[in-house]
């Protein structure tokens, strides 16, 4: 079963690799000490590989790292080596953004063609999993619908993220899966955007350039300041996390510039019921 690394699991690779290279040492300094293969010091360094408590444990013996650090990092190791529920899809999440969504403290995303997953009705979710995925079964589309259901999980929680979704005034517009499911769409949105942790927006027709028309893009966000932000594009191609601190940056300045050119929260839950009641 392919590894797909939580936020613990990717700051225990940072230190692993920071340790390192603190002591100076090569990968293959590291593999050659601990009788390992220099790709199995890379893997675990690079987040690639579920950790160990025992390796973790051998490389802070070679590093030298005294309790309490060495403590905390085995039980980050701990921690990052348990299976979430995303495991039991793995043939449904091929990357590593869901086990990096359920620990965020903050998501912030914008899409000019898509409702946001975490706020789409199962028949919503059907009509685009249906349409974008050309699965070959009725079974697959199942489970696609399932496993999104579950993930929606993450807002009923009581330490739930901030989500604040902007999507382009076409999203409202377009009637996927039909006009009534559409509409019960928009006014499972308008009833979201009443949660104190949620905002909806919508960017309208009236205006013309913008920030957003290089496509869509999530930025995730963690309460633990060592925990960088992350901005995620998903593709068709494949999908891409950026973690440059500059590269987020713009995303972050992208975004507010989106924020500030869309309809405010309550204009955009006023055009959503409109489009509802008419029939987009």
């Amino acid at each position: 079963m392919t590894y797909r690394p939580t936020v613990r699991g990717r700051r225990l690779a940072r230190e692993l690799r920071k340790l390192r290279e603190e002591q100076r040492l090569t990968l293959q300094d590291v593999a050659d000490r601990l009788a390992w293969s220099r790709a199995t010091v890379s893997r675990l360094e690079t987040g690639q590989t579920r950790p160990k408590p025992d390796d973790i444990a051998a490389l802070l013996d070679l590093y030298g790292v005294p309790s309490p650090d060495r403590d905390a990092l085995l039980t980050l190791a701990r921690e990052a080596g348990r299976r979430g529920w995303w495991t039991a899809y793995a043939d449904v999440f091929a990357g590593s953004y869901v086990a990096l969504e359920d620990d965020a403290a903050e998501i912030r995303t914008w899409d000019p063609q898509l409702i946001h997953g975490l706020l789409q009705t199962q028949d919503y979710s059907r009509a685009v999993i249906t349409a974008g995925r050309l699965l070959a079964t009725r079974e697959q589309i199942e489970r696609r619908v399932d496993a999104r259901k579950i993930r929606q999980a993450i807002l009923d929680r009581t330490d739930a993220p901030r989500l604040h979704m902007i999507m382009d005034e076409g999203a409202l517009r377009r009637p996927i899966g039909g006009h009534q499911v559409m509409a019960a769409q928009l006014d499972k949105l308008v009833k979201m955007g009443e949660r104190s942790f949620v905002t909806v927006q919508v960017l309208p027709f009236s205006t013309m350039e913008h920030a957003g028309l290089d496509g869509r893009f999530t930025i995730l966000s963690y309460s633990d300041p060592a925990d960088p932000d992350i901005a995620y594009v998903e593709g068709t191609m494949g999908d891409v996390y950026v973690e440059s601190s500059a590269e987020i940056a713009k995303h972050r300045d992208r975004f507010r510039r989106i924020e500030e050119a869309a309809l405010t929260p309550e204009d955009s839950a006023r055009l959503m019921s409109e489009a509802a009641r008419s029939g987009m």
